[in-house]
């Protein structure tokens, strides 16, 4: 074939497109040898580089999958993780809202007792005031009385047990005029 192509390149005048046919021989020589070489050691490299890349590239996709399901698996037990927290956080601020409201109540029970204690000594302490001073009335109303009544019957009282009687008979009769007109 090559001959023919030669006899014909030789037979016609000289085509620019067609070299002339010695170059396309050793060009041709050439394009083998390169060939051949490509085929044999080149293109097993180059495979294996694309084979290596290829390995690289799927087992990052398997990896970048498996952190993807992984980052799944961590968003999900994250989000397990706030929820209970939150749920916690909800007791815990019920708990202590209830325990504040354990401890007003508490609070208002004791001042509660408190006072009603300090209102009982209040009544307590005013009963004991109102008692002396009824008794050191009495006794100021007895003298006076006592005093007047010596006057008016112009002898002296001074007998104690007598005074004694007299004051007491008198205030007794006041207290039951008093608690009549009540």
């Amino acid at each position: 074939m090559i001959a023919n192509l030669v006899q014909l390149a030789a037979e016609e005048e000289q085509n620019p497109l067609l070299p002339p046919g010695p170059e396309l021989l050793v060009g041709t020589i050439a394009f083998a040898i390169v060939f051949f070489i490509f085929w044999k050691k080149l293109l097993p490299n180059i495979n294996k580089v694309l084979e290596e890349r290829r390995t690289a590239i799927e087992g990052g996709i398997e990896e970048a999958e498996t952190m993807k399901v992984e980052a799944q698996s961590v968003l999900e037990q994250y989000k397990a993780q706030l929820a209970e927290a939150r749920h916690e956080a909800a007791r815990l601020r019920q708990e202590a809202q209830e325990q504040g409201a354990a401890l007003i109540a508490e609070m208002r029970a004791e001042g509660q007792r408190q006072r009603e204690e300090i209102v009982t000594a209040g009544h307590a302490q005013i009963e004991a005031d109102r008692k002396a001073a009824s008794s050191a009335l009495r006794q100021d109303v007895g003298k006076l009385a006592t005093e007047l009544a010596g006057k008016l019957v112009g002898e002296s009282l001074e007998d104690h047990a007598r005074q004694s009687r007299v004051i007491d008979r008198f205030l007794d009769e006041l207290e039951e005029k008093a608690e009549a007109t009540r």
